[in-house]
């Protein structure tokens, strides 16, 4: 009976399972047609919004649906993290971050204000004598000098005091023409006073001229005396040194009030003005400092030294500051109509060339939102910019970290300091015909001698000593395209390709074979000597793809004589237009990317 009960129980939970399946079976297969196809539609859906992009990791706005080699280096393409896509709920010069990725960034931000402006100006000096104080004494008549009562520059001297006794013939024949004339005082006045007049104009006192008409004898010696008491600042003669009539004996300035120079650079004359208080110290002095104001701004900008000269003057009765003594200026100085001006930090701008980026804080967004944005700024103030445009106050502008996020926008195909536009893929990168734009066509300033469909050939009137010179400039240029592929300074290379241009002569040449290298010549010297004054590699390369151009057309007009020449070419170069070189081989060593990718580039012709 125990058994026939336990089957019973066993049947009955059998059944019950079987119920309890059919059951959840029609939940889940079971309902209308139409259920299984929005399904599938949704699948299909979320399938197609999860395809894997593809993308370079040299060129991160090139976006493919599959995989392949970058259209413009040829690497291996790589998928595409699903952290780099970016919310397509912003724009193309919006980047958006996680939280997360914001503090691993160390992101700060600074709220854009309005303050007055004030700038901190280091200025070097030194200690002049005053132009109006300084007089020159001079020979007022042809003699030689006897004595000297000044024997050496530094000495003082008082208003009045002998500096030198000279013997001059001249003076001596004056006064006996006194004398002479003397005789003849109440008949004949005028030659009286033409002969007093001669002596006075040689600097003769009245009461000299007096003591001399009652000796009636002729004095051989006269005494040059100062005019102001000072110090000698210069000795000019020696004893027995003769004379011509206004020469200079000595220098002798005034040093109870002294001027102070100091050199302004060009964008410190901005904060300059006269009224401005400077304040200035000497190594001789320590720990004093002493306080003027500026009386006179040169006008005219030093051509050699780029300065401008700010003058102070201070009194010096203690004879402290002398002349020649270095200084070393500070002007706390502000712009009297900006006092409420638009200011951000330093730190905020990121420069491409001449062009001035921010990265501004999105207010109120689910995740951090930066926005790429180009601003126009003034003057530079302390640790500050003032903005002349582009911003408004209250916004928030990226202070630190600011080159995390330009890297970000990169790997986004978003707007950044690399791609100012932004690019969403390849379809609209600039660069991408891959050069099939030529060197001869669009990028020379040529007009007269080099049209499109037109190649000259001067090689036949390129005489023995021009191809040497020529020679010359070529090894000069493959000596720079080498420095530059190595990531070396190019001054002295730059200067010897200078040199070389420079020297060849186009006077053995003649009509437009001449005329051809006249051009290509001030052409290259003007860009020979931009290179050399590059601040940087950037500047130096800019350059090069100038004088690549040239020189490409000059080895193709006159030969390049015993060499074979390479030309390559780098689509990435020149913000993705391309551009050209020369080198001696086959082996491509980029010189506008040097060893960051020194292999990328091709050989598009040979000149031999």
């Amino acid at each position: 009976m125990k058994s026939i009960e336990s089957n019973k129980r066993n049947i009955i939970a059998g059944v019950a399972l079987l119920l309890f399946g059919m059951i959840l079976g029609s939940l889940f297969f079971g309902g209308s047609d139409e259920a299984p196809k929005e399904e599938t539609a949704v699948a299909t859906h979320d399938h197609e919004s999860e395809e894997t992009l593809w993308t370079c990791s040299m060129h991160p706005q090139i976006r493919e649906t599959e995989p392949g080699n970058c259209p413009i280096c040829g690497m291996e393409l790589i998928p595409l993290k699903d952290s780099n896509r970016g919310s397509g709920a912003v724009g193309n010069f919006q980047t958006e971050m996680t939280e997360a990725a914001v503090q691993l960034g160390n992101i700060q931000t600074s709220v854009v204000t309005r303050q007055a402006p004030e700038k901190t100006i280091y200025m070097p000096g030194k200690v002049e004598a005053d132009e109006r104080l300084v007089e020159s004494v001079t020979s007022r008549f042809p003699g030689r000098v006897e004595k000297l009562y000044v024997n050496f520059t530094g000495q003082e001297v008082a208003r009045g005091q002998r500096l030198a006794s000279v013997y001059s013939p001249a003076l001596v024949t004056a006064q006996k023409e006194l004398f002479e004339a003397a005789k003849f005082k109440e008949s004949n006045p005028s030659f009286y006073s033409a002969a007093v007049n001669k002596l006075k104009l040689w600097d003769l006192t009245e009461s000299q001229i007096n003591n001399i008409l009652e000796s009636r004898d002729p004095v051989y010696y006269f005494d040059i005396r100062s005019k102001q008491s000072g110090t000698v600042l210069e000795k000019k003669v020696e004893v027995g040194d003769y004379l011509k009539e206004g020469q200079a004996l000595f220098q002798v300035s005034n040093l109870n009030k002294v001027w102070v120079l100091f050199d302004a650079y060009e964008n410190d004359l901005a904060w300059v003005k006269e009224g401005d208080k400077i304040k200035f110290t000497v190594k001789s002095v320590p720990g004093r400092t002493f306080e003027s104001k500026v009386t006179f701004i040169d006008p005219v900008i030093n051509p050699g030294t780029r300065v401008a000269q700010v003058r102070t003057e201070l009194q010096n009765p203690d004879g402290l500051l002398k002349p020649g003594m270095f200084t070393q200026g500070i002007v706390q100085a502000d712009i009297s109509n900006m006092k409420n001006a638009l200011t951000i930090p330093k730190s905020a701008v990121l420069w491409t060339g001449k062009r001035a980026v921010v990265y501004v804080k999105k207010p109120e967004t689910e995740k951090p939102v930066f926005e790429f944005r180009e601003i126009e700024l003034g003057p530079e103030a302390g640790d500050y910019y003032l903005v002349n445009s582009g911003l408004e106050e209250g916004e928030e502008v990226v202070t630190n970290g600011a080159f995390k996020i330009d890297a970000a926008a990169q790997l986004q195909g978003k707007a950044s300091m690399m791609s100012p536009e932004g690019n969403s893929g390849a379809g609209s990168m600039p660069g991408m015909d891959m050069g099939e734009k030529k060197v001869q066509s669009t990028q020379t300033e040529t007009k007269e001698f080099l049209d499109e469909d037109e190649t000259y050939d001067f090689k036949k009137q390129a005489s023995a000593d021009f191809r040497k010179q020529l020679d010359k400039v070529l090894s000069a240029y493959l000596d720079l395209k080498e420095a530059l592929a190595q990531d070396k300074d190019v001054k002295d290379d730059s200067s010897k390709l200078l040199a070389a241009v420079e020297a060849a002569d186009e006077n053995s040449l003649e009509g437009k074979a001449q005329a051809f290298w006249q051009e290509k010549k001030k052409f290259l010297i003007k860009h020979a000597k931009l290179s050399m004054q590059a601040k940087d590699l950037a500047a130096a390369r800019e350059n090069f793809i100038y004088i690549s151009q040239a020189l490409i057309k000059t080895a193709e007009a006159y030969g390049p004589g015993k060499m074979k020449l390479y030309v390559d070419f780098c689509p990435m170069a020149n913000s993705n237009k391309g551009a050209y070189w020369m080198s001696l081989s086959e082996e491509i060593k980029n010189p506008y990317y040097g060893q960051a990718m020194s292999t990328c580039g091709e050989v598009k012709s040979v000149i031999k």
